[in-house]
């Protein structure tokens, strides 16, 4: 379990390929180390990975074929930086929201605003089946980073996220531009709710079809 504030910024340092996926080498930051072992987990741009190697400051994990489709870790080269937060501990102030690093989906940046002293904000379209768990004033995890959408248009399937400059100091946001991936994480009690109703909904909306309309006539 992750908070959704990220501590750290990593540099990939190696990609090699293997049977069954990508074994990636990240530098971490020194004051992420204290305590890391073999078999911790780490979010890795907002995917939950597990720590197989440590030598140093040069952390090693697997990522197969499946994650690597399924979220952008696939985009990632040697030399890009990845967003970093160790796992949550008993007891540490959740200043986000609780994230799973189970990544639902991606979304693909439509519009990225990060330069000069006026609104800063990226932009975003996920698939329409997407769409219902996504809103204004929602919880989301953008990269593994714990965001409120600022604006939904779900008709189009794009959303705004704004972001403050100490979101953008402590992340790799500044790297995006247009037409990259995202990862997105919808919280997941909002998740859970808008299944339960549309499904109560589309249950009882089916029985009502099925009684059909009462004749009056005796």
């Amino acid at each position: 379990m992750f908070t959704g504030i990220i501590r750290g910024r990593g540099l990939i340092v190696a990609a090699d390929p293997q049977d069954t996926g990508t074994r990636f080498r990240i530098r971490f930051p020194d004051d992420l180390l204290g305590g890391l072992e073999t078999g911790a987990s780490v979010a890795v741009d907002g995917v939950c990975l597990t720590v197989v190697r440590i030598a140093g400051n040069e952390i090693d994990f697997d990522v197969v074929a499946g994650t690597l489709a399924l979220t952008n870790l696939g985009d990632r080269r040697v030399g890009d930086e990845v967003n970093l937060e160790r796992s949550a501990r008993l007891g540490d102030e959740v200043g986000g929201h609780h994230v799973s690093g189970h990544v639902s989906t991606t979304g693909v940046l439509t519009s990225v605003e990060l330069e000069g002293s006026g609104s800063h904000h990226i932009e975003f379209q996920v698939d329409p089946e997407w769409t219902r768990y996504i809103f204004l004033r929602g919880f989301l995890a953008v990269d593994g980073a714990s965001l409120t959408v600022a604006e939904a248009d779900s008709e189009r399937g794009r959303f705004r996220i704004n972001l403050i400059p100490e979101t953008l100091r402590n992340t790799c946001f500044r790297r995006y531009r247009v037409g990259d991936r995202v990862n997105i994480e919808v919280e997941h009690q909002t998740q859970v709710l808008v299944d339960v109703v549309t499904r109560t909904i589309s249950a009882a909306l089916a029985g009502r079809e099925t009684v059909g309309p009462r004749n009056a006539s005796p």
